[in-house]
């Protein structure tokens, strides 16, 4: 089950056209080959299928010219028709139609499997890519366009894919074939016919390069379209509350009028094609039957063959236009392949660090000198010293802003500091792989995080090995298991997509049960009681007061009066400490910290009963 994404703004600039067309090509090549057996029979049973296809109008020719000599035999009296000649003919015909027939079948069937696996591969490293991302490409980038590369993205490419592989095989094929029968019937009108090909080649060049650079503004436009409609969803009731639905929909309707745009001019380039094509065919056409009725006249060529090479005609600019197609087919391949590699090629939490041989930490956590920015020259932790023995309970207290998060996200190396350093167990933590150092943490924060499912799976999310009893005792330990037992099927009650079908107090404690079950030794409550009111507050209070018993515990909290009993508070502003100590200490200074409770007090927010 994966992690929870983050909701941010990516719509930034739209690059025009492919960055790197032909790269793109090259890496789904590399994707493809996989399945080069597959691959290798599929384009022979394509061959196979077209160079039958292409013998069919001759044959159907000397049936023609058998007949047309016959009746003229007859006429003179000399003979009359053989039918069975004929006969044998069109059964030779049907023949090498039905093998075509069954050879594109084959072909078809084989490159539908290779499309829908390579789909499948790409699907699958998508999401193995976003476990892997830094935290960072997640703040930056909105959720609806990841998701449309997952989506819209890989299903254009498995479609263009699948059509514009196959198609492009068989029209090269189509196209060689014909040309050598055309010539081994008649030079002369070969000629004709070839003088259409620098008309069509113009035609599709110049649709080509006009529609390249809207096919990939129309994917990025449409991965835009998905963000805005998925912050909206999510944030229906916020929409609603301060009556911004008509803003909401002014935002959609401006991506949406861009991606219409985009979108009209790709088809419609795209559209235009085959008409060209077709023209220029008929121009063709209409050359071959007016230079072969001359030659037929002048018996340098029969009947039956001006029959075939007319139908070769017809399957001659067939294929031309065909090509133009698969061009316009790639182009959506390569704006949709872009974008699925761009992210698969995107930064990964660098993790090259083989973590010594260790026994579980035992919590103890030392921050020495660290600072840090999100971006260069932006400092925000400036020079934060602390050490945290095990087992203790440390609350960092402080205005918006001032690096809170920010520490628990260095902490585990979400982010690494830009100087100083921050040991776990007096091991750094770069010197850990990210995933032993993670395996020590235990998180409960203020967005409680439950996926669609049992409330069992949810819990047992903090534990993949723990067995039912040892769910339901940490369901017990958190006092959640009196609400699930009231709850419609108690354990195997299914949570929705959001857990909305709870409330948010009970959310909170099965994410405390959750973080149970998990047993770390180093615990993060972030805002963990701040969405709730102050009744399932004190209830949440005491089922992190189990949580934290035994273990090392960073608690961020604003409401102060939740933090009077840490063993050790740390006041931080504009991203250094300014104040430590016990909250009867802090309180008898008289200073930041004192300031920051009595204004609550006086608000009614710092009271406990």
């Amino acid at each position: 089950m994966p992690g929870p994404m983050g909701h941010g703004h990516g719509r930034g600039p739209v690059t025009e056209k492919a960055k790197d067309f032909t790269g793109t090509l090259k890496k789904l090549i590399h994707y493809i080959a996989h399945d080069k057996l597959a691959l290798f029979v599929a384009i022979a049973c394509a061959i196979g299928s077209v160079a039958f296809n292409v013998t069919g109008p001759r044959v159907l020719g000397e049936a023609t010219t058998e007949l047309f000599e016959g009746i003229a035999a007859k006429v003179s009296g000399t003979g009359g028709v053989d039918f069975d000649a004929i006969g044998l003919i069109l059964g030779t015909a049907l023949t090498i139609y039905i093998s075509s027939a069954v050879l594109n079948l084959v072909q078809g069937w084989l490159m539908t499997g290779i499309t829908q696996r390579v789909c499948y591969r790409l699907r699958r490293e998508i999401i193995e890519k976003v476990d892997r991302m830094p935290l960072a490409y997640f703040e930056r980038v909105s959720t609806g366009d990841v998701m449309s590369r997952v989506t819209n993205d890989v299903d254009t490419l498995g479609q263009s894919l699948n059509q514009s592989v196959t198609q492009l095989i068989t029209s090269v094929a189509q196209l060689v074939g014909v040309s050598i029968q055309m010539l081994s019937l008649s030079v002369a009108l070969a000629g004709v016919t070839f003088l259409t090909v620098p008309l069509s080649l113009a035609g599709v060049m110049l649709v080509v390069r006009s529609s390249q650079r809207h096919f990939r503004r129309q994917q990025a436009f449409l991965g835009q379209a998905n963000g805005i409609i998925e912050e909206s969803f999510n944030g229906q009731n916020i929409i609603q509350a301060y009556n911004r639905a008509d803003r909401a929909v002014a935002e959609f309707d401006e991506v949406n009028e861009k991606l219409y745009q985009s979108g009209w001019l790709a088809q419609f380039l795209s559209g235009i094609m085959q008409p060209i094509m077709a023209f220029v065919g008929n121009l063709g056409y209409v050359a071959v039957v007016v230079v072969g009725a001359f030659l037929a006249i002048g018996g340098t060529i029969t009947v039956g063959d001006v029959q075939a090479f007319m139908q070769y005609v017809r399957n001659f600019t067939q294929p031309i236009t065909q090509l133009s197609q698969v061009s316009n087919m790639l182009q959506m391949l390569a704006a949709a392949a872009e974008r699925i590699f761009e992210f698969l090629d995107g930064e990964e939490e660098e993790d090259l660090t083989a973590t010594p041989e260790l026994a579980r930490t035992d919590g103890a956590v030392s921050f020495d000198h660290v600072q840090f920015g999100y971006v260069p020259n932006k400092t925000i932790i400036h020079d934060f010293t602390c050490e945290v023995e095990p087992g203790q309970t440390v609350a960092i207290v402080g205005p918006t802003g001032a690096g809170k998060t920010t520490l628990m996200k260095l902490l585990m190396r979400f982010y690494d500091v830009n100087s100083g350093s921050i040991r776990v167990n007096g091991l750094d933590v770069r010197e850990y792989s990210r995933e032993d150092l993670r395996s020590n943490f235990a998180m409960v924060l203020q967005d409680t995080w439950l996926f669609k499912g049992s409330v069992r799976e949810n819990i047992r999310y903090g534990n993949m090995d723990a067995d039912d009893a040892m769910v339901e005792a940490a369901a017990r330990a958190a006092l959640a298991d009196h609400f699930i037992r009231t709850l419609p099927g108690g354990y195997d009650f299914e949570l929705n997509e959001d857990a909305s079908n709870v409330s948010q107090g009970q959310k909170q404690l099965l994410t405390i049960a959750r973080a149970l079950l998990a047993d770390r030794p180093i615990l993060i409550l972030d805002e963990a009681t701040s969405n709730v009111d102050t009744r399932t507050e004190q209830r949440i209070q005491r089922a992190m007061d189990i949580l934290m018993q035994g273990r090392t515990s960073f608690v961020i909290a604003h409401r102060l009066s939740t933090i009077r009993s840490a063993d050790k508070i740390l006041v931080l502003k504009d991203g250094d400490i300014v104040e430590s100590g016990t909250h009867d200490e802090l309180l008898a200074q008289g200073g930041f910290y004192a300031e920051l409770y009595n204004s609550q007090f006086d608000e009614g927010e710092g009271v406990v009963s």
